[in-house]
């Protein structure tokens, strides 16, 4: 280091937030949009209860059939996202 450098100052520390501030609230969704999401989410519980019944009636049957098996998983997959919905709407907007 020579004379005619400028001396090495370290760089400022990172600004750390502010503890007090809190961001704004989520507005709250409409009773309307929560009503059909939690109708819509009912409808598509049928299809997970009749998916339920047929994977019932396919394991007492001796012969599987794969495209059962297939419409099966399909139905169950639809009812999850059923609930899925209805957990949604009832849980309400997070940020």
């Amino acid at each position: 280091m020579s004379l005619s450098d400028p001396p090495l100052v370290p760089p400022p520390p990172p600004q750390m937030p502010d503890e007090s501030y809190r961001p704004p609230p989520v507005p709250p969704r409409s009773g309307c949009a929560t009503a059909f999401m939690v109708l819509f989410g009912l409808i598509l519980l049928l299809p997970g209860l009749c998916a339920i019944l047929f994977g019932v009636g396919s394991l007492t049957d001796s012969s599987m059939d794969p495209t059962l098996l297939f419409l099966v998983l399909l139905g169950l997959l639809v009812g999850f996202a059923g609930v899925m919905l209805i957990r949604a709407a009832i849980k309400g907007p997070t940020r």
